[in-house]
Formats: structure tokens, sequence, C-alpha cells
């Protein structure tokens, strides 16, 4: 731990950066940042949301983020911050635990820009990308288990679920079909040996997505369990905000929203007739969130053309309320996990 996401001009505080963060100014005023409010920055990357929030006066941050190569780049900005900042190698799906024990019970808001930094993808070592010839690995936080290790030990069924599940790949079992026939002969090891299979297997229209972007976005969340992470990181935040505090999450693509929103429904109250109760029926847990209207936001035609990574953003905020947190949501962990293949659950 050391005690403190955008490419371009310098920010309040070290230097310039390498990331550019997407719908910043929208979620820092999503935020309503206050002095002396203490915020959780759950996904630090390159400090863009960070320096944001600490160029306000009085506020403290607590910064997270898994990857360690992450956590080694925000030296400076902790120096810089004067003690303003905490940076904590960590996930951010037990970011509550993480605030207390640093001695916060409470915080005034959380940030969560989900998904892979540029940094990460720009990295040909790290293997998230077919761009760069890398090794086939996608560990955010390097440990565990690898995208190579998915490819060429999974069975078929569960490689075809990842990229049906997790990468919306339509011919997922065509394409998990020939990486089981193919690593038979020479296991893959790169990233682009596994997107040429792919292109070779499904071979795309010109002017259309490389035919492996799917496939490698259900390996991604797979090795890094991305969309289990967001929901235990949406249930820390609603345990660890204080009344009137605020959740703000920027997400890249419809699986995430998917959460973030049914997450939000939920603990809002949405759709809940509380008056038409049945006698002997379980009245709803009370609302835990207020939901903002007008969601979600999305970025600006001019930010999109000044980064088109940013096209598929959307940002949906809500306040805590004083209820207490809600139990555990079966529905949200239904969305995050593949089918069950258990024997008798088929």
């Amino acid at each position: 731990m050391t005690t403190d996401r955008g490419e371009g001009a310098p920010l309040s505080a070290g230097g310039p950066v390498r990331h550019i963060p997407v719908l910043l100014a929208e979620a820092i005023a999503a935020l309503r940042l206050k002095a002396g409010g203490v915020y959780l920055d759950g996904t630090f990357g390159a400090g863009g949301y960070t320096r944001a929030i600490l160029a306000h006066e009085g506020t403290r941050v607590i910064a997270l983020d898994r990857d360690p190569r992450a956590i080694a780049g925000g030296f400076d900005l902790v120096r810089a911050a004067q003690g303003r900042l905490t940076l904590v190698e960590a996930r951010f799906g037990r970011l509550d635990a993480q605030a207390r024990a640093l001695g916060h019970d409470a915080l005034d808001g959380v940030a969560l820009d989900i998904g892979v930094s540029s940094m990460q993808f720009d990295e040909g070592e790290r293997g998230f990308s077919f761009r760069f010839d890398g090794p086939l690995d996608m560990r955010m936080s390097g440990e565990g288990r690898s995208a190579a290790d998915i490819v060429n030990g999974a069975d078929e069924e569960e490689i075809a679920d990842i990229l049906f599940h997790y990468g919306e790949e339509r011919a997922a079992r065509r394409i998990a079909r020939a990486i089981v026939h193919d690593r038979r002969i020479a296991p893959f090891r790169t990233t682009q040996a596994l997107a040429a299979m792919i292109a070779r297997v499904v071979p795309g229209k010109p002017r259309d997505i490389h035919p492996a972007t799917r496939a490698f976005q259900g390996l991604r969340i797979a090795v890094n369990e991305e969309l289990r992470e967001l929901v235990d990181g949406l249930a820390a935040a609603e345990r660890i905000l204080k009344p009137g505090g605020r959740l703000v999450v920027v997400s890249f693509h419809s699986l995430e929203d998917r959460i973030v929103k049914q997450f939000l429904a939920a603990r809002s109250g949405r759709g809940a007739a509380r008056s038409r109760l049945l006698p002997g029926e379980i009245a709803p847990e009370a609302p835990s969130f207020e939901s903002d209207p007008r969601q979600p936001v999305s970025p600006s035609d001019a930010e999109i053309a000044a980064n088109p990574r940013a096209r598929s953003a959307r940002l949906r905020a809500a306040t805590r309320t004083q209820a207490p947190a809600h139990a555990a949501d079966a529905a949200l962990a239904r969305l995050a996990a593949l089918p069950d293949r258990s024997p008798g659950r088929r």
C-alpha cells in the first residue's frame, strides 16, 4: 500500500498520464464532491479520476487497483497529494473492507471505471490485445489462471460458454471446437496465433470488427472474473457509502451495464408495488439507493471523436439512502456466472 486513468495534458498532480479517462467531467459532476469528503476510486489505472477528485480542495481519496504496474505508476501522485491519497494494490470487490482497514467506516462517494485501461491494451506483453504478438496472458494482477491456461486446458464446453456468455460470440461452439482440435497439435501460446486461428474459422467481412474481438473479450472477462468482481464491488459500495453518499459507475459493454442497471433497479425499489402486497406476503426491502433520472449518460460526439474507445461507455449514478444494505442478490450473481453444468442442472 502507498499513501495516494489519462494520456494528454498533466492534471493537478503527478505529471503526464497515459490513459484518457472516459466521461471524466460527467463522473466528477455525478460524485457531487464536497470539501473534506472521502472518496474511493476503485479502478485507479493511470489516476485520471483520482486526479480530478483531488483537484477539489480538501478531498481525500482511497484508490485501489489490482494491477501492480498501475500502483507503481502512482507513486508520484501519492507524493504530490501530500497525504490526501492512499493507494492500495487490491481488487475493488471488497472495497468496503479496504476502506475500513484504513479507518473509514463510511465514504462520501465511490467511483468505478470498469474494464481494461488503454495502458493494458497497449502493452503487448500483457496479452490483452491481438494488435501485438504477445503471450496469451490477460491477467490484470499477474496471478491466477491465464488465457493460455483456459484455451489449452479447459474442456470444449467451458471454452464455448466463456466465448458465448462473456464474449457474446455467436460462433462460440465452432471456435471452441477448433481450439480443442488445434491445441492437440500445438498449444496456443501467443495472442496472434489464437487470433489467426479464429479468423480462419470465422472469417470476417471488410469493415467489420476483427473476428477474434469478441472471443478475446470473453477470455479476458473470464481470466479476471470481471463480472463477479463488479457484482461484489456494487454490494461493497452499498455497505460503505454513508446516507447521501454517491455511487458512480462507468461501464463499457452491455454485460457490465446490464449488471449495474439491474443492481440500481433492485436497490432503488423500481417496479415494487408496496401497497399491493397479498396477506402474508413479505414486504420488499426498503430502497438503499435513489437512482439519478435520465440514465445512462453517454459520451458526447466530441468525446467520441477525440477518443474512439469511449463510444460504448455508459455512466450510471445513484445516491445512498438511510436504509440498510440489501441481502445478496442471486439474480445478479447469475448474470455474472457461466451456466451451471453440474449433473442434474442441464
